[in-house]
């Protein structure tokens, strides 16, 4: 059930890393200003090679296609779910709503035991599925591609919901935004 469909993600950068517009951008002074661009909130879940559930904060998530139906996010090569994430045939990406600041600081967080403090069941495909979410995309693992110091993964969604009149929870320069401001 958790055979790798796609090939192991290789460990280095993929291409020419060496530019010079990589060396003049100083990583604090990158990160100060993309900060600056609003995002929503996402946990990602899949199943380990126990068959435990796996899961972590990340506002890294963008829409790619809608014929076929394609969704990305990314991953630092340093995470500790890297393995679990690259296994992983299918996985399932949930958008926040306001209400579930708690929850993304928690799924934030390294260490803790994540799920037995929330309520999740298996969706449709197997993967962990959490509750309240404002969406949820659950895909099938479709491809990876390693740049700089994480890897992007693009997933096809095969089933998807959402609540509509759900206040999404942003994040915003280091810090979570329950209210939409005018």
């Amino acid at each position: 059930m958790h055979a790798a469909a796609l090939p192991p993600i290789p460990l280095s950068p993929v291409g020419d890393d060496t530019s010079d517009a990589a060396a003049s951008v100083a990583p604090r002074q990158l990160r100060a200003a993309l900060g600056l661009f609003a995002t929503g909130v996402t946990i990602v879940t899949a199943l380990g090679d126990n068959g435990e559930p796996v899961g972590l904060t990340v506002n890294s998530f963008n829409s790619v296609s809608l014929d076929p139906p394609l969704v990305l996010w990314s991953l630092a090569l340093r995470s500790s779910a890297l393995t679990a994430f690259e296994r992983a045939e299918r996985y399932a990406i949930h958008i926040l709503s306001a209400d579930q600041k708690d929850i993304a600081e928690l799924f934030a967080r390294r260490g803790d035991d994540r799920f037995a403090a929330i309520d999740w069941a298996p969706g449709q495909f197997g993967a962990p599925v959490i509750a309240g979410a404002a969406a949820l995309f659950e895909c099938r693992a479709r491809s990876r591609y390693v740049e700089g110091d994480h890897v992007i993964l693009v997933g096809e969604v095969e089933h998807c919901t959402s609540r509509s009149g759900v206040t999404p929870l942003i994040f915003h320069g280091g810090r979570f935004y329950t209210e939409l401001p005018l």
